[in-house]
């Protein structure tokens, strides 16, 4: 019998009854379906998640991000167990991108490693216990422990290994069942740990049935988190990668490009050939330079915490395609509170035209400078084209208030996406006027073409090299 899974269309050797794929506790508010994915996932806050989960009804319930999607691309199981699940959990940036690219946005990032704690604070407060399954020899007790020693009132209820326990099926569920453990949360990675749970579930008492990748290694201290600030600045993954670079640049390095590429290509059925071409060549170069640059936004982050107080990223709202307000993220260069001293500084700027631009900005941060200099603080708004609000190539965003003062002409320049880099950009940046930079962007509106793009990638390293313009 043929299903259409989220993923693909698999042939099934028993009939679809034999899987539930709509089960009636489900809440429907709870959940959002995202077409860049081709399923529903939990969109909520934690504690709502934790609520549904701990519901009196049995659920089983699988986190979802960039490696799971591919993976269930490849395993029909899997894909199956992950069609089945009750719950589907997003977890990681990948997921919050494929989500933006379909216009939704999701009410927070369910990341395992932070959610699962949370979960199990709230079990130990209703006294349900809780039963490990998985990870090497060693790991689930030590996971237990450490649990039992942060989380006070924590019932485990027992914990078994994921090698030789597993090996005896049926002695392992009657150890699970005999414990009478409301929760059991299965640590053998993905495929293997949702597929033992789908497989097995009507045999298995607990009820809540969670699959939990590596937690049990963060917990038993066998894997390294990255450092808070690491994490704040949502760059776990680059961290990872770091720490383990054999293992992870294939799932970091291909794999997301694999996976932000088939959201994209299932979003945009049907657009027109040029602007699918365009969008795979920001993809292509966007996830490659994050991944690739994840080592020195790491070093960036660190160093601006020990420049200057003040949050590592600076957010502002510019004007998008056709009008369409965003937010555009840059390496903070300027000290907190600077934009309250733009008017008074306005009449210092040394650029022609609507736009503020002063080589001796009093405030610059001495790690801005540096920044500014090299156009590095530009670097995070491959962020924005992952996310499909910029290109790589195209007029720069304005802000608002630029947009506001604009003459008629110089709205031709809101038909295409922003880029991070363009025509005037690789002619002098900010050593250009105002009005040579709307003629520049209008002309290239209405010339642009792949070859054109490409050119302009290529000179932007000349003038990113050169540093003219650069302040």
């Amino acid at each position: 019998m043929t299903y259409q899974t989220p993923y693909a269309e698999f042939q099934f050797a028993k009939p679809i009854s034999t899987f539930n794929f709509q089960k009636a506790k489900q809440a429907p508010t709870l959940h959002n379906f995202i077409p860049s994915l081709g399923m529903t996932l939990i969109d909520a806050s934690t504690q709502v998640a934790v609520d549904a989960l701990l519901s009196p009804a049995r659920s089983r319930a699988c986190f979802i991000n960039a490696h799971c999607c591919n993976t269930a691309r490849k395993d029909r199981a899997y894909a199956a167990a992950v069609a089945s699940a009750d719950f589907r959990l997003p977890d990681g940036i990948g997921v919050e991108l494929a989500a933006k690219m379909s216009g939704e946005t999701l009410e927070q990032n369910l990341n395992g490693t932070d959610f699962i704690p949370d979960l199990l604070k709230e079990a130990a407060r209703r006294s349900m216990s809780v039963f490990l399954l998985g990870g090497s020899a060693g790991t689930a007790d030590a996971a237990a422990a450490r649990l039992m020693r942060d989380i006070p009132g924590l019932r485990i209820a027992g914990a078994a290994n994921g090698f030789a326990d597993m090996a005896d099926t049926s002695g392992v569920i009657s150890n699970i069942n005999e414990s009478e453990a409301d929760i059991l949360l299965v640590a053998l990675g993905v495929p293997l740990q949702d597929v033992w749970l789908a497989e097995n579930e009507s045999r298995l008492s607990p009820g809540l049935l969670l699959g939990v990748g590596a937690f049990f290694d963060f917990c038993a201290g066998n894997v390294t988190r990255a450092p808070k600030i690491i994490r704040k600045a949502r760059m776990e993954w680059g961290w990872r990668l770091l720490m383990e670079p054999r293992r992870m640049a294939h799932r970091y390095l291909i794999g997301n490009a694999k996976f932000l590429a088939h959201a994209f290509w299932r979003e945009n059925v049907g657009v027109n050939r040029a602007d699918i071409l365009r969008r795979a060549l920001d993809l292509t170069i966007s996830v490659s330079a994050l991944f690739t640059l994840s080592p020195l936004f790491i070093v960036l982050a660190i160093l601006q915490k020990l420049d200057s107080n003040g949050p590592v990223f600076y957010v502002q709202s510019r004007v998008g395609k056709d009008g369409a307000l965003f937010n555009m993220l840059k390496f903070r260069s300027m000290y907190v509170g600077a934009h309250k001293q733009h008017a008074a500084l306005a009449a210092s700027s040394e650029r022609e035209g609507l736009c503020f631009k002063s080589k001796s900005d009093s405030r610059v941060t001495r790690l801005g400078r540096f920044l500014r200099a090299t156009s590095i603080d530009e670097l995070p708004q491959i962020i924005n084209v992952l996310r499909g609000e910029m290109s790589v190539v195209g007029p720069r965003p304005a802000l608002p208030s630029e947009v506001a003062a604009y003459p008629p002409r110089a709205l031709d320049r809101l038909t295409v996406k922003p880029g991070i880099t363009g025509v005037w950009q690789v002619a002098g940046r900010a050593d250009i006027g105002f009005e040579k930079m709307i003629d520049m962007d209008i002309a290239y509106t209405r010339s642009r073409t792949i070859l054109l793009d490409f050119v302009l990638i290529f000179l932007t390293f000349r003038a990113v090299t050169s540093g003219r313009g650069a302040y």
